[in-house]
């Protein structure tokens, strides 16, 4: 006798459908869910290594920036040290040309003029005096232009005054301080002496 399947064919197929529906759901779910990870994993990993780059970064900047302060500090010990060495430069040049400018005004010095006063402010040095005339005054001026260690003379004033017959002229005028030995500048003229005495003792020649 033959069998015959009384249940309704079409409900099973709906079923077979929906059970075929959630599988193929589940792996698209399953799918997404791994694609996501993946994804997220490679990004994460460039991430972390870009991550590390920057902090390999940052301490290199700050291993530079110690570097660029210690590259200051010697900058500044180095400008000091230059100029200490200038200075002790200038101070030993200027030990022989003390003396030469000594000598200088002691030999510049004509019969019937007497140095009474010396003043020096920066490189301009006043000489106060007096003399036996106008001519006197002239020759000394003209003695010193020629001296090498003292240039531009200029007479600030002279008149006759009471108290020394034999000296009855007045005088006072300035001198700029040259050094001869020292180098030349662009222009061709040698470079100005940076200190000398402030003040010194008058001296004098005898008058004729």
């Amino acid at each position: 006798m033959a069998r015959i399947n009384l249940l309704p064919w079409r409900e099973e197929r709906r079923k077979a459908r929906q059970k075929e529906f959630i599988g193929m759901l589940g792996l698209a779910v399953a799918a997404g869910v791994l694609l996501s990870f993946l994804i997220y994993s490679f990004y994460s990993g460039r991430i972390s290594s870009q991550t590390a780059r920057n902090e390999y970064l940052r301490g290199e900047i700050t291993k530079v920036d110690g570097q660029i302060k210690e590259i200051e500090a010697l900058d500044q010990k180095k400008s000091k040290l230059l100029a200490r060495k200038e200075v002790i430069e200038q101070l030993q040049s200027n030990r022989s040309q003390m003396v030469h400018l000594f000598d200088s005004l002691v030999r510049t010095i004509p019969d019937g003029v007497a140095l009474t006063g010396i003043k020096q402010e920066g490189d301009i040095l006043t000489l106060s005096g007096r003399s036996q005339s106008n001519a006197r005054v002239s020759t000394y001026m003209r003695n010193l232009e020629s001296s090498g260690w003292m240039t531009n003379p200029d007479l600030n004033v002279i008149e006759a005054k009471e108290g020394n017959p034999g000296l009855p002229y007045e005088f006072n005028l300035k001198v700029k301080l040259a050094n001869p030995n020292a180098p030349k500048d662009e222009d061709g003229e040698a470079a100005t002496p940076a200190t000398a005495p402030a003040a010194a003792p008058a001296a004098g020649g005898a008058a004729s």
